[in-house]
Formats: C-alpha cells, structure tokens, sequence
C-alpha cells in the first residue's frame, strides 16, 4: 500500500474508486472531478447503470469503464453518510467490495480516495482507520488476488496524513 497526495484523477492504475452517491450523480466532490476530467461517458454509463439495477445500496459498488481517464474503470463506492450511524462496518463494506470488483476483473492496481470523508461527514481519521485495515485484512486474506498495488490518494495534505498515520499503525 502507498499514500499519494494528489489527484486522483491522475492517478495511473488500472482503477480508481469514486465516493459516490447511490444514484450515481457525479455532482459533487471526487465524482465530480472524476466525471468531469472522464467525460461524458461516465455519467452515461453511470445513468444506464442505475436504470438497469437501480440506486446502489450502502457499501455496494457499481464499474463503469474510465471515460477519458487513463484509469481503464473506474469503481463507484457508495460510502455511508457518517451522521446515520453504523458508518465504519458500512465504510468497510465499501472498501472490501471495490477490492472483489477489481479483482473479479482481474486488474492489478487501483486508487481509492478517502470514501465517506468529505460532505459525506465521516472523521478524517477514523475513515482512513477503516480504509487501511480492511484493505490489509483483504490483501492478507488473498493470497491469490490479482493487486499488485493499492493506492490511498487524496488530494489534501490533512487526509493524506491521516492515510500515512494509520499505515503506520496498521502496517509495522
């Protein structure tokens, strides 16, 4: 695992993970700029996604292809919002979920940004807390996964820190 402060939107792994909302509206945020820097597709298939199987669940996932971004996918997490409680198990879902997407296409590197942080309410540090232990626990419980590279991206100095504090936890 490594914790990169930058754009996500930038980043050069075969997927990067969206904190999305469950109707997959790309208005805000990280959506936003994913949208906006992936092109009209992504909302598109994003839309058709939606039609097709309805709104995403709480901790569930939906992949649509990168658009414009030279990510191939990109993975839509729907974290929880923070003030509705049960927010780490779902947080978790989210993360752990993204991690089976990407490896169920067999992709050997992905991008996940601080999920449920932002307008979403989660505590920078306890989301962080809960991104890198679920995505340890998955990666040692898969010896067979096809990642090769996990990265935490974010673009504030604040988040990553909170990244980098919790690897050091985590991972000595």
């Amino acid at each position: 695992m490594r914790v990169v402060r930058g754009d996500i939107t930038a980043e050069q792994t075969e997927v990067i993970v969206n904190a999305a909302n469950g109707q997959l509206l790309h208005g805000g945020g990280v959506a936003a700029a994913i949208s906006k820097v992936g092109g009209t597709a992504i909302q598109q298939e994003s839309n058709e996604w939606v039609k097709r199987n309805g709104p995403i669940p709480t901790g569930d996932v939906a992949i649509t292809s990168g658009g414009e971004l030279s990510a191939k996918y990109v993975i839509h997490a729907v974290g929880p919002v923070w003030s509705k409680g049960d927010g780490e198990r779902l947080l978790g879902a989210a993360v752990r979920t993204s991690l089976e997407v990407a490896d169920a296409h067999e992709l050997t590197s992905i991008s996940i940004p601080a999920i449920s942080s932002g307008i979403f309410g989660g505590p920078k540090d306890v989301c962080a807390h809960v991104i890198v232990s679920t995505a340890r626990e998955y990666l040692k419980n898969h010896p067979e996964t096809t990642l090769r590279e996990v990265h935490l991206c974010n673009i504030d100095a604040e988040t990553c820190n909170a990244f980098m504090e919790a690897s050091k936890q985590l991972l000595a």
